[in-house]
């Protein structure tokens, strides 16, 4: 089982790595997912993920997550397979949290170099920031 951090990573790039190595058969658990970073306008990036759960039905949906760890899984779950039951039983493997739990709290997490976002020279918005603008709780 592998302990990633997502703080500070970009998301796009940081649920691409995570989907391929759900594909291989890795468990992956995923710590600090409301400190993910999305770069760009935060205007823009709040009005696409405000279109997506305005979109549909309220009963009927397509219904998608408010929260920080869902938003992520939601991401990751994109880039899999998912009609088919390769994706679906790589999806199982997969446990994101906000913040650290206590089981995970001496634990050392990884990270990818690939997805760091500390040289980001644009702007950005981090998936808490997101929640709290669509509507999620705290």
């Amino acid at each position: 089982m592998k302990i990633y951090d997502a703080e500070n990573h970009i998301l796009g790039r940081f649920a691409s790595i995570i989907a391929k190595s759900l594909l291989k058969g890795e468990k992956i658990v995923i710590v600090n997912s409301e400190k993910a970073v999305l770069s760009g306008n935060p205007e823009s990036k709040v009005e696409f993920y405000f279109e997506r759960i305005r979109r549909g039905d309220p009963i009927h949906g397509p219904f998608f997550p408010k929260q920080p760890n869902e938003i992520l899984r939601r991401t990751v779950r994109g880039m899999l397979p998912w009609d088919r039951t390769k994706g679906r039983e790589a999806f199982k493997n997969l446990k994101v949290y906000v913040g650290v739990p206590e089981e995970f709290k001496n634990k050392t997490f990884e990270k990818i170099a690939v997805a760091d976002a500390s040289r980001l020279k644009t702007k950005y918005i981090t998936l808490e920031e997101i929640s709290f603008a669509v509507g999620g709780k705290k």
